[in-house]
Order: C-alpha cells, then structure tokens, then sequence
C-alpha cells in the first residue's frame, strides 16, 4: 500500500517540476531581456552625451557659453546649409506685447541689427495657432531657421525670434508654451506700456485710420515722416468714460496674467517709455540676447506727441472719471 502510494506521489510531483522549470525558464528570459534593455538605454544615453560633448568641443565654446547652454544653440536648417556659421550660437527669443505698445517700432530696433532676425506677428494668421500641434510646428519652423521673411538675415544669425501679440492664441495654451519655451531655452522679452490711456488713444486712432484710410485712401498703423504722422494725429477721439476704468483694468490684469504665466522663463521686462527716454535700455536688451551691442536705427515716426488734454475730444468727461483714481 504505502509502495503505491509513494509511486503516485512520484508521479504527481513530475508535472510540478515541469511547472516549476517552467517558470524558472520565463523569469530567466525575463531577467535577460530587460538586463539587454537597460545595457541598450545606456548605451544609447551614453552616445548621445558623447555626440554632444563631441559637438561642442568641435564648435570650440569659450567658457561663458559654457555657462549660457541652455540659452545657445545650434540650429541645422532643413532648407539650406549655414555653412562656416554652424558653430556660430543661435539665440532663441520671443516678444510678448499688446498692440499699440510701441512693439512695431521696437522691432526695426532689432532688425537694424545685422545679427538679429525678428520676424514679426506670425501668429496673426488664424491657422498657425489653431491648436497647440501648429502652434509647435510653426515654432519650430522659426527657431530651426526655416522661417523666411523681408527680416530674415544670412546664415550667421546670432538671434532668432518674432512677436507675438497677447490676443493670439498665448492664453489658450499658456502650459504647452510655457514647457516648449523652457525646453528650448527662449529667451522671453515683455514690452508693455505704462501710460495706458496714450495707448487707448492710439489703439481708437488707429481704428479710425483702418476704416477712413486717411493717408491717400491707405491705413498705415506706422508711418516714416512727420507729415504722415500729423495728418493721422489730427483724430481726436472721442472715450466712453461709463467703460474707461474697466477697460484701463482689463489691459492692467492681462498683462499682470502673462508676466505670472511666464516668469519661470528666462525672460526681461520692457516699458516703451523708458525705452524712449533711456536709449541704455537698447544696450541691455542687446546683452540679453547675447548679441554685439551696436547702435539701432528706426525709420518709424512717433505719431501722437501732444498730451492727453489735446488728443481727446471729450477730455474733462474723461479728466473728472479718472481724477483721483490710479
């Protein structure tokens, strides 16, 4: 009895070892193929640290780009071969402002300079920010020196940029933004304006110029000589004070809203009357982007000069709501 009993317990024990070898195969296999995985990620890691380290010793990068590396590339064009500049630091950079801020003119500042394209409102066409894909797609088109404009330079840019208005899309996908800028390194300029009523001014003069084509049967939002610039001062416009104080906040709080979302980026702040005031704000913004510090030239002709009191048709409705306040 017990001799039968101990063949059928021999028995019932060969499938159990089988199960067992079984598994110990699987673990085994698995073992290996994610040992062979891990060994392949590093290498892979280790390659890449060794093509970039590689790269940069070839460009010869003094010890302050060392420092400024998440600021500096080197961009390889898609549509053509920069050449002896490949080594030469690109910059990557963005201005952020609202319009009639005084953006326009600012940037033929930096145009006029030979190392730096900047190439304007590219957002102001509805389909490059429709969603965050071409909104990425278009950015990279910029900063990979795909984008041509009459602002493109030759292949030693040394800084590379455009202007976005902050009704273009910037709100509705300020985190996407916010991580590809941090990602690659953008360089943030804001430019606001401090005097908020001389921007309403402008901002309903200008209204007025798009419907009344006053220069020639032409709306020009900037203009290059005085003349032009007095026939379009000559507007006076005329405020709704029921709506000024909500509209002066509203312009106030989207501005406070873009500084916020952004300031974890490499970034510099700009008023338009300090740049008009004190030319040493050119010298700085010139540093911040990493450029040679040169003299920048505008042919733009400032258009309203005269002080509010003589811009404004219904200047003492205007005066009374907005005496005492901020």
């Amino acid at each position: 009895m017990s001799a039968f009993l101990f063949k059928i317990s021999k028995r019932s024990s060969v499938p159990l070892r089988m199960v067992l070898v079984l598994f110990v195969t699987i673990f085994g296999v698995f073992v290996f193929t994610v040992c062979i995985k891990q060994i392949t990620i590093e290498n892979k890691s280790n390659n890449i640290a060794l093509t970039t380290e590689k790269e940069r010793s070839h460009c010869n990068l003094h010890a302050s780009a060392q420092e400024e590396l998440p600021q500096i590339h080197f961009p390889q064009p898609k549509t053509y071969s920069r050449g002896e500049c490949s080594c030469n630091p690109v910059r990557f950079f963005v201005l952020f402002s609202m319009q009639r801020s005084g953006s326009g003119w600012f940037e033929t500042l930096l145009n006029s300079h030979p190392n730096i394209s900047s190439h304007g409102e590219i957002f102001s066409v509805k389909e490059r920010r429709i969603n965050i894909s071409s909104i990425i797609k278009t950015l990279d088109s910029v900063y990979n020196l795909d984008w041509f404009s009459s602002a493109s330079k030759n292949e030693c840019v040394a800084a590379v940029g455009f202007k976005w208005m902050l009704n273009q899309g910037v709100f509705d996908n300020h985190k996407e933004i916010l991580d590809y800028f941090n990602l690659k390194g953008v360089s943030v300029t804001f430019l606001f304006r401090r005097n908020l009523l001389r921007r309403l001014i402008s901002v309903l003069a200008n209204d007025y110029d798009r419907h009344a084509k006053q220069l020639n049967g032409i709306h020009k939002s900037h203009v290059h000589t005085k003349q032009e610039a007095e026939v379009l001062a000559q507007f006076k416009p005329v405020i709704n004070t029921t709506a000024l104080i909500a509209n002066l906040r509203s312009v106030e709080r989207t501005m406070t809203d873009c500084l916020l979302l952004f300031r974890s980026t490499h970034h510099k702040i700009l008023y338009y009357e300090d740049i008009v005031k004190n030319h040493k704000e050119l010298v700085q913004i010139q540093e911040f982007l990493g450029v040679p510090v040169r003299k920048l030239l505008s042919r733009q002709v400032k258009i309203h000069l005269r002080p509010p009191s003589e811009q404004i048709m219904n200047w003492k409705d205007v005066y009374i709501m907005l005496n005492g306040t901020q």
